[in-house]
């Protein structure tokens, strides 16, 4: 697992549809080193949000927000240059980039994503392997369904596990 430049993302949704993403983290990391963090509310296409008693976020804390389309651009521009992205359960989260993508008339990325839940299992060992029970065994500070706290968890579990592997070899 050699990932040099990537962007470990996470969105909070605000129903059962794809394209409702109403909140994204994301935290770039290059060379081993986190450089640079955002997180940012969105507007969802729909007036409902069912998932407050998850992330906590009310259809009035997005009101004024950016739709997705009128984010992306920042969000392609904090990317750019990058190879990969990761997230927990990273086919949620691809998922959900693409629909949202795909609702806003924008080209899809075409980077991989890699998924930590699936390291945590291979390079760790640990199960169950939701991204609390993660944080806790790896002592990683976590605020759960916090877009930008779950985003920085997954790039340093990637950023542990490669620090692992790298021992190993040594």
């Amino acid at each position: 697992m050699d990932l040099q430049r990537f962007v470990a993302i996470d969105f909070e949704t605000a129903d059962n549809e794809a394209d409702s993403a109403c909140s994204v983290g994301l935290v770039r990391v290059e060379a081993g080193q986190i450089v640079d963090e955002m997180v940012r509310l969105i507007k969802p296409p729909r007036d409902r949000m069912l998932f407050t008693h998850i992330h906590g976020l009310t259809l009035r804390d997005v009101a004024t927000a950016p739709s997705f389309s009128e984010l992306w651009p920042e969000l392609q521009n904090f990317s750019r240059g990058i190879e990969d992205f990761v997230a927990h359960n990273a086919p949620f989260d691809r998922k959900v980039l693409h629909a949202c993508c795909l609702a806003a008339g924008y080209r899809v990325p075409s980077n991989p994503f890699h998924c930590t839940v699936q390291i945590a299992r291979r390079v760790f060992g640990i199960y169950p392997t939701k991204l609390s029970n993660v944080c806790q065994v790896l002592g990683i500070e976590l605020n759960h369904h916090e877009a930008l706290s779950d985003a920085r968890a997954s790039a340093r579990i990637v950023l542990l596990a490669q620090k692992k592997l790298a021992e190993n070899l040594d």
